[in-house]
């Protein structure tokens, strides 16, 4: 999500950072080691060596001594930097819009207005806002991998809207409140995840599928099941359900993953600043997570049940007659399945509850567990992985309780270069010793779940620079996330040596074990963004113009092993500097090689990304561009040109004659 925003009144912002425990911070860990031993070698390659595992590239540091490059395999000529309102890609590729925000998709299939008056209930039946993680699955990919790569479900996330563009005079606000239920009813509505049915017919353009049986919207008011440790938690019971099995909707839904059965997860990320409480002591459930006593959009001053279930206020009574629980119900991963439209979505809560920028799996093995990892996107927060009690067996209807039960661990990186998971397990004599040691108690594991940022802080955990996007290398099985920036940093290290750290970087770690289920790692810095004068490239060399960017975030790994990096510059750095507009770039951790692939239009984020099976088609996502537009002041009018407002969009990415894109 974009950094450093306005979080007042319809500001879309990050949470403000709320964790201030006395963990060690990443930066911390790794003082004194230079950045050509963390990119290249040195210490965290000794520890890969003393674990037994390798990493790709890990001598090539050395190429500046004069050894020899390995051969790229980025077959194209890199874009420049440019903050032209278009989206820009290499000669010999396409790149067009697909699916913006409104685009009908399910229902009455309700054409889009651009003068805003669409309905609530049409933006029910139409994309929702904000285009952001997605994944195409083939047409024939029920439970399990497909390969059909002209018809399939495309399922993607918006995360939040712009307001001001959503309606035609912008929202209805009067002395702080909102007085149009229909309006919010709307923004509720363009929240959420759209299920869309797709066909390239023989010789033409991607479409969407009239009268689809899969077309769906899953919004910020779809019913929804909880599962897990924390099903029927005291903690969780509210005036909707009683009993804490069931809540409605999923919002701020960012990265994403896809399980190895062929269902879509998505992630709930920057969620607690859609609740307001005015209680002056709110329980560590909702002060840790950063609950205010304003929200983001004002739902809450509307009167009505559909509304109020966002203020967190305690009233007179039991915890069942209000919604001082509601919060709670939030910073899950979702598990919906794209081929069954009445499916009931269901949240995870052994996966842990925290700011979930996506979700990714480990490679799977018949007979062996599940294994997948998650940041969480706030400045000073944790890695984790989960690790599942049973093993994956294809094709077994019951798969998705993997997800149900299991251990969730968060990462502690050392100064050595080694790494551990520490388990947050209320039956673990390690966390229990831990608790004690600080004096901090759990009623039971739905408690250490719905309370997972509490629990890492109190094992240790290292604090990391807003951990977001995640992929698994898949030939080597490296882990690689991005860090994507940390502006409240004020102690320079060698492995950041900045203060107010604005560009970010990227780290990785091979687990101990080939199956990923072990709790031990060897890690290093695979690269730091920034300008030329400021940034180190996987070869240990500075970035080039060909790859300077700032605020590394999306992440994926094509078929072949090359890394596909995605920024969410803001501010300044969009405005000016170096780096343009923000961009998408290909990393081959074999050669070292980056170049830039794309640069998205003004003031957009360059968002989510998947393929079809044959790799000739690229989906990506260009989020709110000319963030900031309100109908009387337009800052793009991509993709629909001059004088329309801007929609977050899909860009369909083909290469010439349809070959493979790389």
């Amino acid at each position: 999500m974009t950094t450093d925003k306005d979080t007042a009144l319809f500001g879309n912002g990050d949470e403000l950072p709320s964790n201030h425990s006395d963990n060690p911070h990443i930066n911390d860990l790794i003082e004194g080691i230079s950045r050509r031993q963390v990119i290249g070698g040195g210490m965290a390659m000794g520890m890969l060596a003393f674990l037994g595992v390798t990493m790709p590239g890990a001598g090539l540091a050395g190429q500046a001594n004069g050894l020899l490059k390995r051969p790229g395999r980025l077959p194209f000529a890199p874009v420049a930097v440019t903050r032209a309102d278009t989206v820009t890609v290499p000669e010999g590729f396409q790149a067009r819009a697909f699916i913006p925000w409104g685009t009908p998709i399910c229902g009455s299939y309700p054409a889009y207005r651009e003068d805003g008056t669409n309905s609530a209930q049409d933006q029910a039946e139409q994309t929702g806002m904000h285009h952001d993680g997605m994944h195409y699955f083939p047409i024939d990919a029920q439970n399990g991998k497909g390969h059909n790569s002209e018809h399939g479900l495309l399922v993607l996330n918006h995360e939040y809207i712009d307001a001001p563009l959503l309606h035609p005079n912008g929202p209805t606000v009067v002395d702080g409140k909102r007085t149009v239920p229909e309006e919010v009813r709307k923004e509720i509505n363009a929240h959420g995840v759209s299920v869309v049915e797709i066909r390239r017919p023989p010789n033409g353009d991607w479409e969407v599928v009239g009268n689809s049986k899969f077309g769906r919207r899953i919004t910020a008011a779809t019913p929804m099941e909880i599962q897990g440790p924390a099903r029927g938690h005291a903690l969780l019971s509210t005036r909707y359900s009683p009993e804490g099995t069931a809540t409605r909707g999923t919002q701020n839904n960012c990265a994403n993953g896809f399980t190895p059965w062929g269902t879509y997860l998505t992630c709930e990320e920057n969620w607690a600043g859609y609740f307001a409480s005015k209680d002056s002591e709110k329980p560590r459930e909702l002060s840790r997570y950063g609950v205010g006593s304003n929200s983001r959009y004002a739902w809450e001053t509307l009167e009505g049940d559909e509304f109020q279930r966002f203020d967190a206020t305690r009233k007179a009574g039991m915890a069942s007659g209000d919604y001082r629980n509601e919060p709670n119900h939030f910073g899950w991963i979702v598990e919906i399945d794209p081929f069954d439209p009445k499916s009931v979505p269901v949240k995870h809560t052994a996966l842990g509850r925290f700011a979930h920028e996506g979700v990714i799996f480990a490679p799977t093995q018949p007979g062996k567990p599940v294994v997948c990892y998650s940041g969480d996107d706030s400045r000073n927060e944790y890695v984790y992985k989960y690790v599942s009690r049973d093993k994956f067996r294809p094709g077994h209807p019951d798969n998705g309780r993997l997800l149900d039960e299991g251990t969730l661990h968060v990462a502690r990186f050392n100064a050595d270069g080694s790494g551990d998971w520490l388990p947050l397990d209320i039956q673990d004599p390690a966390f229990q010793a831990a608790c004690a040691a600080k004096g901090i108690s759990f009623a039971d594991q739905g408690d250490v779940l719905i309370n997972t940022r509490t629990a890492a802080d109190t094992v240790g955990a290292t604090k990391m620079d807003r951990p977001e996007w995640g992929a698994v290398h898949p030939e080597t099985g490296e882990v690689y996330f991005t860090l994507t920036n940390n502006t409240n940093r004020t102690e320079a290290d060698a492995a950041n040596p900045r203060t107010n750290n604005a560009y970010g970087h990227i780290i990785r770690w091979k687990e101990e074990n080939q199956d990923h289920s072990g709790t031990r790692f060897g890690w290093n810095i695979f690269l730091l963004g920034g300008p030329q004068s400021d940034s180190r490239g996987p070869d240990g060399e500075t970035l080039s113009a060909d790859s300077i960017h700032a605020s590394p975030d999306g992440l994926w790994f094509d078929p072949e092993g090359r890394l596909w990096i995605q920024t969410d510059m803001s501010g300044s750095q969009l405005s000016s500097g170096p780096f343009g507009n923000n961009q998408m770039l290909v990393a081959d951790p074999e050669s070292g090689e980056v170049k830039r692939f794309l640069v998205g239009p003004s003031g957009c984020e360059v968002t989510g990304i998947t393929a079809t099976p044959d790799f000739r088609t690229l989906f990506v996502n260009i989020q709110h561009p000319g963030e900031g537009s309100t109908p009387s002041n337009l800052l793009s009018t991509w993709p629909d040109g001059p004088g329309k407002r801007p929609r977050a969009a899909t860009v369909v990415i083909t290469r010439d004659g349809w070959r493979k894109v790389l």
